[in-house]
C-alpha cells in the first residue's frame, strides 16, 4: 500500500506545474495588540517595517507614536507624542528602516517625513503642506533603494517624490489619471532588490512597476474581489524570492504575485478572528519569509509563516494529507 501511495505521489508531482507547489498561503504563527494606549496596544496600526535584526517597527496611528517589538511581538520601546514639533506626530502612516537602522516615517497630518535612530532619537525632517517639489499632501508610504534614495507616495498630490537620505529633493513622477504611469491616490511604494519601484495605486485598484528613474514597466489589477483584483491597495513588500505581497485593504486579504504580476496566492477574509482582517494597511516580510500585517481596525499585528520558505512548505503537507 505504501508503494502505491508513493507511486501516486510521483504521478501527481509529474502532472502538477511547478507553481502549484506554492499556492497555499502561510499559516498564522502569532499576533499581538489590542485597542488602547498602553505599551503593546494600538490605535489603528498602519505601517510595519523590519530592521536587519528582525525587530518590528509599527506606526501607531491614533496614538501618534512608533512602537518597536521583537519578531515574536515582545515589546521593546516606543517614541513619539501628538504634536507638530520634532519627534512628535500627527497621523504617522508609512515606515521603513535603512541598512544602518535609521527609521523613516511619513506623517499624513503634518505632511512631512521624519528620520530617527533605531532607538527613536530625532535626526531630521523635511516637507510641508503644498504641491511644490518637496511638499506633500498626505504622504502615506516611504521606501528606500540600495543607494539610499527615499521614495515617498505623496497620496493626494498623485505622485511619487524622490529624495536623498537627508531630504534633498531629486525628482518626482506626477501625473494624475488612470492611464499607464498615472496615479489616483498612490498609498504604497516599495523598492525591490533589483531597484524596481512598485506603487500601490489605490484609487485605480492596481499595482504599477517602474524603473528607479520613473519609467513605466507594467501594471496589474482592477476593481473587484477575484484573484488579482483589488479594493484599495495599500502596503507592499517582497519576500526573499522577489515575490510581491499586496495589502488589499477593503478586501481584507493579502495577495501575492510574481515580480511581473502573475497571481500566486492569497489569504484573509473580513472579521476579528485570528487570520482575518478588518482593513489591512501595512505588510512586511522578513528574511525567512515570515509575513507581518498591520490589521488596522482590529488594532493588532498578525504574523504568518514562521520559519524558512513559509509559503512553499505548506503545500507538501496538504498533498500528503490526501493519502492519510
Amino acid at each position: 500500500m505504501r508503494n502505491c501511495v508513493m507511486i501516486s505521489l510521483i504521478v501527481i508531482c509529474a502532472l502538477l506545474p511547478a507553481a502549484a507547489w506554492s499556492q497555499l498561503p502561510p499559516a498564522l504563527c502569532t499576533m499581538w495588540g489590542s485597542n488602547g494606549t498602553a505599551p503593546g496596544q494600538f490605535g489603528n496600526p498602519r505601517g510595519v517595517a523590519l530592521d536587519a535584526s528582525g525587530n518590528v517597527y509599527v506606526t501607531d496611528g491614533w496614538n501618534n507614536r512608533i512602537q518597536e517589538f521583537t519578531s515574536n511581538g515582545d515589546y521593546v520601546t516606543q517614541w513619539g507624542s501628538s504634536g507638530t514639533g520634532p519627534g512628535q506626530f500627527n497621523g504617522p502612516t508609512g515606515i521603513t528602516v535603512d541598512g544602518i537602522g535609521s527609521v523613516y516615517v511619513t506623517e499624513s497630518g503634518n505632511h512631512r517625513i521624519q528620520k530617527f535612530t533605531s532607538s527613536g532619537e530625532y535626526i531630521a525632517e523635511w516637507g510641508s503642506y503644498g504641491q511644490e517639489p518637496g511638499q506633500f499632501d498626505t504622504p502615506r508610504s516611504v521606501a528606500l533603494d540600495a543607494d539610499g534614495r527615499v521614495y515617498v507616495a505623496d497620496t493626494f498630490n498623485h505622485r511619487i517624490q524622490v529624495f536623498t537620505s537627508s531630504g534633498e529633493y531629486i525628482t518626482q513622477w506626477d501625473s494624475s489619471g488612470t492611464g499607464s504611469g498615472q496615479f489616483n491616490g498612490p498609498s504604497g511604494v516599495a523598492v525591490d532588490a533589483s531597484g524596481f519601484v512598485y506603487v500601490a495605486d489605490c484609487g485605480n485598484y492596481r499595482v504599477q512597476k517602474f524603473t528607479s528613474g520613473g519609467e513605466y514597466i507594467t501594471e496589474w489589477g482592477s476593481s473587484g474581489t477575484g484573484p488579482g483584483q483589488f479594493n484599495s491597495t495599500y502596503g507592499l513588500a517582497f519576500d526573499p524570492s522577489g515575490n510581491v505581497y499586496v495589502a488589499d485593504a477593503w478586501n481584507s486579504r493579502i495577495q501575492v504575485f510574481t515580480s511581473s504580476g502573475e497571481y500566486i496566492t492569497e489569504w484573509g477574509s473580513y472579521g476579528v478572528e485570528p487570520g482575518q482582517f478588518y482593513f489591512i494597511w501595512g505588510v512586511a516580510v522578513d528574511a525567512s519569509g515570515s509575513v507581518y500585517a498591520a490589521d488596522l481596525f482590529n488594532h493588532r499585528i498578525q504574523k504568518f509563516g514562521c520559519g524558512p520558505t513559509a509559503v512553499q512548505n505548506t503545500t507538501w503537507g496538504r498533498v500528503k494529507s490526501m493519502f492519510r
